[in-house]
């Protein structure tokens, strides 16, 4: 028996040898260069694209199974600019045989050096990584499955190996090339390095990467898995960290299960504090932030849970801090290719005024020209749910509180009903509606307002004081149009504005008239005081093409009645009114009002809406003492100032005298 087993060992201990000696011997023996044109015309048949291995190949069997090979190059189709879809300078993969046997791969190396990847777009459109990779489905059920608008079935099985480690896995000195000839846009991504360690099925795999995109730097550190023996169906830990430009630092933590089929992901990701403006200024410094106030946009912080599908995306909960104000929001986005939204935004304050771009004293705010038409096809396909809060915001001066919005959209016509807010010791209520289901985008609104304090709203949108009071209003107005201008003309609407207990601020309305009178001899000079003021002021109007019209409004003061009538061209921004005021006096111990005697002095409005002209009617005073001569001439028994009645030669000289002031 003994004898029987030496002699086992040693033909077993023979064989071991001779195959070790066959696997030394072959790979010289054998010339794999022969069959490289084969291997290269087939590639080439398989792909439709010339395909090249430039320096030889080499292949080893003991005690590594391996090949290498150096310059490869995998063309691209008649009609792209570059001549390569893909080349790597050298490959080297070397794997141990003997653990084969036992369906165990063990990787000793795999080394990539120099790939260069460039992804082109012509000018028509064609894309030269289309058709390069053709799926073929031959199983019945999944075509009827596609066909009825289900999901394939995953076809990920188990690997037919008992393990999977590799010791050493690395890509370096790699490019990544995006060039699209239709936006004449071209990226590049260099100095590409890739380094996996401790790779394994049963394990996490440790991963770095790095990259020069466009001369910025961005590293990945972190680790991947363990991706188990169904590599893509089952979860895969994820934990990286990512640096861009020393700028950006993002974390990402989490889970991905079923990547190969129906990928789902529950994800934390979280932005450190990094400054917006250096960032743009790191990616384009010609586009560098421009913004009134030099310090907004100095630092930025993000956190949130992304949970879903790359269909169906949930942020069940997420912060952002910028500068001083704090954003908390949710939202859900369904089918992507509508997509269907719905959220929820809060913000505790902001001064929107710091990020708008910065006025040019000699032509204002800078406006952004638009160019060419706006698609409102997404739109048309969008389905909104949504509501903003937002505590406190200013905004082109003006102070508001407690806003609330609710939007909903749905077939290309959206409402946001209510839009509530404070402002100014008062409370304003809006109903909006914008359609874009046409070509031009309408817009309908219905803007209630109670307790408004003008005088500081408009000192802080105006930075000027014209007018006080306590303001209500009703308005309801439409629009068509996508700009300002477009908007100014096709305004229509009606409302009416009330302010009450208020006053006119730089317009003297009763010392004006009373200097007029004065100069006619019809009244002693009045006093000026600068102001108008009024116990009510209401202003009923039509809007026709960006046209407001008034014809009823009226001012009452202790001094005066007045009525007003005119246009206020919003397009142009022009006035065009005429102010017909009226005297008044109080009947002592009585509390009534009756007509003070003497010529009324219309105020003519013309202008522009920053800087409104003032001026007399010279030419409706002299009308209406016209008018009122006649009247006396021809209205029977004119009476002199003792009662007794005058012959027509004196009433025609106390016209004279009453128009020459003597």
């Amino acid at each position: 028996m003994n004898k029987i087993l030496k002699w086992l060992g040693i033909i077993a201990g023979g064989l071991a040898a001779v195959i070790i000696l066959l696997l030394l011997i072959i790979p010289m023996l054998f010339d794999i260069q022969k069959y490289k044109p084969m291997i290269e015309a087939r590639i080439a048949r398989a792909t439709g694209r010339p395909f090249t291995i430039g320096g030889d190949l080499k292949l080893s069997l003991f005690p590594l199974a391996g090949i290498a090979f150096t310059d490869l190059h995998l063309g691209n189709p008649d009609g792209f600019a570059e001549k390569d879809f893909v080349s790597i300078k050298s490959f080297d993969v070397k794997v141990k045989l003997l653990p084969l046997l036992s369906k165990d791969i063990q990787v000793k190396r795999c080394v990539i050096i120099g790939p260069r990847i460039t992804l082109e777009r012509t000018k028509d459109g064609r894309n030269n990584w289309t058709g390069l990779l053709k799926k073929e489905t031959t199983d019945t059920s999944e075509k009827k499955n596609e066909k009825a608008g289900e999901a394939p079935q995953s076809s990920v099985t188990a690997l037919p190996i008992k393990g999977l480690t590799a010791g050493e896995f690395s890509i370096s000195d790699g490019e990544l090339i995006w060039i699209d000839h239709t936006s004449e846009t071209r990226k590049e991504i260099k100095d590409l390095k890739i380094a996996v360690r401790d790779v394994s099925l049963d394990r996490p795999v440790k991963l770095s990467a790095s990259a020069d995109a466009d001369g910025r730097p961005v590293t990945v550190e972190g680790d991947l898995g363990p991706v188990g023996k169904e590599p893509g169906k089952g979860p895969v830990t994820v934990n990286l960290a990512i640096k861009a430009m020393n700028l950006l630092f993002v974390k990402l933590k989490g889970t991905v299960t079923d990547i190969a089929a129906q990928p789902q992901f529950d994800l934390d990701l979280s932005v450190d504090a990094f400054s917006p403006r250096d960032l743009m200024k790191g990616l384009n410094k010609a586009l560098s932030i421009r913004t009134s106030d030099p310090d907004a946009l100095k630092s930025m912080s993000a956190g949130m849970k992304i949970k879903g599908t790359p269909d169906n995306i949930e942020i069940p909960d997420g912060a952002i801090k910028l500068d001083q104000s704090s954003i908390t929001f949710s939202c859900t986005a369904r089918d992507l290719a509508k997509p269907d939204l719905t959220f929820k935004i809060n913000l505790d304050k902001m001064d929107a005024d710091r990020y708008l771009p910065p006025v040019d004293k000699t032509q204002g705010v800078t406006v952004a020209k638009q160019k060419g038409t706006t698609d409102y096809g997404p739109l048309r396909k969008m389905e909104l749910d949504g509501a903003i809060n937002i505590n406190e915001l200013h905004v082109k001066g003006v102070q508001l509180k407690n806003i609330q919005v609710r939007l909903k959209g749905k077939n290309g016509t959206f409402n946001a009903d209510p839009i509530s807010l404070n402002a100014y010791e008062g409370n304003i209520k809006t109903a909006a509606g914008l359609d874009v289901r046409g070509d031009v985008p309408v817009t309908q609104a219905k803007i209630e307002v109670q307790g408004l304090q003008v005088k500081k709203m408009i000192s802080d949108f105006m930075k000027k004081e014209i007018l006080e009071g306590t303001a209500s209003a009703s308005v309801n107005i439409s629009m068509s149009g996508d700009n300002a201008a477009l908007i100014k003309k096709s305004l229509n609407g009606s409302g009416e504005i009330r302010l009450k207990d208020g006053a006119i601020v730089g317009v003297d309305l009763p010392g004006m008239i009373q200097n007029i009178k004065a100069k006619f001899g019809l009244a002693q000079p009045g006093e000026k005081k600068d102001r108008t003021d009024f116990s009510e002021f209401i202003v009923p109007f039509n809007i026709n093409d960006g046209v407001v019209n008034t014809r009823n409004t009226s001012l009452v003061s202790p001094m005066l009645r007045v009525l007003a009538k005119g246009n206020a061209d919003l397009a142009k921004e022009t006035l065009d009114f005429r102010i017909e005021p009226t005297f008044v006096k109080t009947l002592t111990g009585q509390g009534d009002t009756s007509e003070r005697s003497g010529i009324t002095v219309p105020v003519l409005v013309k202008g522009t809406f920053t800087d409104p002209k003032f001026s007399p009617d010279l030419s409706g005073i002299l009308k209406k003492s016209i008018e009122k001569g006649i009247n006396k001439l021809l209205g029977g028994e004119n009476k002199g100032e003792d009662g007794k009645t005058q012959p027509a030669k004196d009433s025609i000289k106390g016209l004279l005298k009453g128009l020459m002031g003597k």
